[in-house]
């Protein structure tokens, strides 16, 4: 077919941050991020005009989801943030917050992008190094015997994140469930390789908060009529046959090609017959329980409801591979003879009512399987809770494998902006001798970077209120607006933001965007003063590691595109 118009040529764009229109894009991209970071954050809703779902979020993950951006240097951005989310789920806005910092202000300075480029992967090394020794003072060794490092991890990610609407007490009892249920999914005999669980979260909208429990084993929705399957009690354990294959008899799964029918052959008299002999087998091999992912057909239903065996159909494939672990059957994919080793079994079977609705619970013999049943007031509410629990489970997880929390509120961004510009001042003319700068061009560089880094913490403020910067440990202090005249600090200010030391300490303080003499963050980060912290805010130090790396080679790539070419037709 010939073309209506003629093609057009690619359009080819020289250094695109050099265009008004692409720095005030990317500005107003870091200003919609960085109103969300913290738990003050702004909350955004994003809709299509045309109508459909309205998000309601201040997450990176439903936000990056939700915008819609149309320049590749914003492309490359947000691609770079969503797959670090995907990875770690944690982090996303620090990621996206310092890249778009660190781009604007090395826009500011003037050096080339090679230079620039070269000095911020000499400046994350620094970064990188620091963070994983053990002279590193904003970082906390996990202590396994005690749970408070864990519960402060899960408490800050839910406060982090207001449109949840959690009270503290509600925040608090969340927590208390996320570290119960991730603790579930540990087996309790470990080999080399330990091999977690699942938590499957489970819907209760229009109840309250407070409502939320956890139960080993899995719960599965079901009917008010299907109460009445509830088997017998039975001293053994219950048998059990997991089906992904449809038993509804229909020819769904029956690929492509032609079905060839004998005369006079009812294709689903036929069927039937078959599902039917299937339901022999199960009756033969004494199951108790049938679980289907897809639809049982009402005949072989009441075949083996008439034997006695419960019948349970559209489960879903979410649940399969849970069921699978609970049960430890094996999925069945055919109607075909089954084999012994197929079928599973489950300790118990019981029922349960919470709020409206009625679940079979499944009751596990030795299973690192549980539900959280997650309880919230609307919608809203309950799916932005329920995208924060599925990141604290996976926090934890991470925190498993690498046992070290770093401290939040800002705290660990000032220090480590505080480290930087000591490290350099002290070492600018080792790093020039070897690398062929200038100690002008490292201090301009050190500087952008330190900036940004602040200025991710200074995103944490949003009420107009003072933000300044200890002059003993380099960490975040915000106070009232107009605080200005005040000589008395330590009456004003009460904690820092990781809520690790208070300021009746003999402090002194500087505003944070103000120049002082670079100085080296004391160390003396104990045991006991993390211990004493009630409600210490920390960070996940795998996610926020990898976002430290990812902002900033995401912002060296973006620097260095000279050429951005598009295809308009």
């Amino acid at each position: 077919m010939s073309r209506f118009e003629a093609k057009k040529p690619s359009l080819c764009k020289t250094e695109p941050l050099t265009s008004e229109k692409v720095r005030f894009t990317l500005s107003v991209l870091k200003g919609i991020l960085a109103s969300c970071y913290g738990p003050s954050g702004r909350l955004k809703q994003l809709h299509n005009g045309l109508g459909g779902c309205v998000c309601t979020t201040s997450q990176s993950s439903a936000l990056l989801r939700n915008l819609s951006v149309t320049h590749p240097v914003l492309k490359v951005l947000t691609a770079s943030v969503q797959n670090h989310v995907s990875c770690f789920s944690d982090c996303g806005l620090f990621t996206a917050i310092l890249c778009c910092n660190l781009i604007e202000n090395i826009q500011k300075i003037g050096l080339t992008p090679t230079k620039v480029i070269k000095l911020n992967k000499y400046l994350l090394g620094l970064c990188t190094s620091y963070l994983k020794s053990e002279a590193c003072s904003c970082r906390i060794p996990v202590d396994f015997s005690s749970t408070h490092i864990f519960l402060g991890l899960v408490r800050s990610i839910l406060t982090s994140k207001p449109a949840c609407m959690l009270t503290r007490k509600e925040a608090d009892h969340i927590s208390a469930l996320i570290l119960k249920a991730f603790l579930l999914t540990i087996p309790e005999s470990a080999e080399d390789r330990v091999i977690l669980g699942k938590s499957i979260i489970v819907p209760l909208k229009g109840q309250r908060v407070i409502d939320s429990a956890v139960l080993p084993g899995l719960l599965i929705e079901i009917s008010e009529v299907q109460l009445r399957l509830l088997p017998t009690q039975k001293s053994s354990a219950l048998k059990v046959a997991l089906f992904c294959v449809s038993l509804s008899g229909d020819f769904s799964n029956a690929g492509e090609g032609t079905v060839v029918v004998p005369y006079q052959v009812s294709l689903e008299n036929a069927v039937l017959e078959q599902l039917l002999n299937l339901g022999r087998q199960l009756v033969g091999d004494q199951v108790d329980l049938v679980l289907c992912q897809k639809v049982i057909h009402p005949s072989l239903k009441q075949f083996l409801s008439e034997h006695h065996i419960i019948a349970i159909d559209r489960v879903g494939v979410t649940l399969m591979e849970p069921l699978s672990k609970v049960t430890g059957a094996t999925p069945i994919g055919s109607l075909n003879t089954i084999a012994s080793t197929t079928y599973g079994s489950v300790k118990d079977l019981s029922s349960a009512r919470f709020g409206s609705k009625h679940f079979f619970h499944l009751i596990p013999n030795e299973a690192t399987v549980c539900s959280l049943l997650l309880c919230s007031r609307n919608d809203t509410a309950w799916e932005e809770l329920k995208l924060t629990c599925q990141t604290a489970m996976h926090v934890l997880q991470l925190t498993i494998k690498e046992p070290w929390v770093l401290l939040g509120g800002g705290c660990t961004e000032t220090h480590l902006a505080a480290y930087i510009r000591h490290k350099v001042h002290n070492e600018a003319e080792d790093v020039v001798r070897e690398d062929g700068y200038s100690q002008a061009e490292l201090r301009i560089a050190t500087e952008a970077f330190c900036s940004a880094l602040e200025s991710v913490a200074s995103s944490l403020e949003h009420d107009g209120g003072d933000i300044l910067i200890d002059m003993k440990y380099g960490h975040f202090w915000s106070g009232q607006s107009d605080s200005a005249s005040v000589v008395n600090w330590q009456d004003m200010l009460s904690r820092c933001g990781c809520g690790l030391y208070n300021s009746q300490e003999g402090l002194s303080w500087s505003f944070l965007r103000s120049t002082y003499h670079p100085f080296a963050p004391q160390k003396c980060l104990s045991q006991a003063a993390v211990g004493t912290a009630s409600n210490l805010t920390v960070d996940c130090f795998t996610a926020k590691l990898s976002g430290l790396q990812v902002a900033i080679e995401t912002a060296n790539l973006i620097l260095d595109l000279s050429y951005v070419i598009e295809d308009k037709n």
